[in-house]
């Protein structure tokens, strides 16, 4: 038996678990999806990580980034140790990727600020 919290839709219904075999039983849920994030969160959880990356820019030392869809959950150590190697020496932009496929997961590591572009159009960098 596992206990969960929906996070599907605005509800946050308290979903119990249980897992036989095969078989999945799904209760708490007050609509299909809560079923389905269940199972999902039970045998395949992902995952989306939010971070920075440093730069080599003083006036912005580090950048916010996202990876472009969600990873598995039990590689979230392995991506973020990729992307603790990273540091960005040219200006990118919001939606710019910042590291492609990352671990050939299918999933970009993407900035999601244009603070380096807009430095760089007032030569602040």
């Amino acid at each position: 038996m596992k206990k969960l919290t929906c996070i599907v839709c605005p509800n946050g219904c308290s979903l119990t678990v249980l897992a036989d075999g095969d078989s999945v039983r799904v209760t708490g849920n007050q609509c299909k999806r809560g079923e389905q994030f269940a199972k999902e969160e039970l045998f395949h959880p992902m995952r989306t990580i939010c971070t920075t990356v440093r730069t080599e820019f003083a006036a912005a030392p580090v950048l916010p980034v996202r990876v472009s869809a969600e990873i598995p959950k039990d590689r979230i150590k392995d991506v973020m140790e990729e992307i603790n190697r990273v540091v960005i020496k040219e200006p990118v932009g919001r939606g710019d990727v910042v590291i492609a496929d990352v671990l050939g997961l299918g999933v970009d590591v993407i900035a999601t600020s244009s603070l380096l572009r807009y430095l760089k159009e007032e030569e602040k960098i």
